[in-house]
């Protein structure tokens, strides 16, 4: 998967600063965690702030659908399925976690 930003880490490229003000509890919590995964806190902070981002703009959808078809979609979404081979496969079927 490509990134939707680049992510180089050398610190030449670093050329902006964050500042966050936060409880101690957090920070010994967000610290901890770092130490567990061998980082500093920045960067702990910084790669799990970026995947964060990462991941609501990627989850993030825009539909731009006139009103017919925007009519056809949200009727198809509010729809019964149609019983299927696959359908039922996917219902039938075990999570991996289980």
């Amino acid at each position: 998967m490509s990134t939707l930003i680049d992510n180089t880490t050398s610190s030449q490229n670093r050329d902006v600063t964050i500042n966050i003000r936060v409880k101690q509890e957090k920070r010994n919590i967000i610290d901890r965690a770092a130490e567990v995964q061998g980082k500093t806190r920045s960067e702990f902070m910084l790669e799990s702030a970026y995947q964060k981002a990462q991941d609501v703009l990627l989850d993030w959808a825009f539909f731009d659908l006139d009103p017919l078809k925007y009519q056809e979609f949200t009727a198809l979404l509010d729809g019964v399925p149609q019983p299927n081979q696959k359908l039922q496969k996917l219902l039938t079927t075990k999570s991996p976690w289980e």
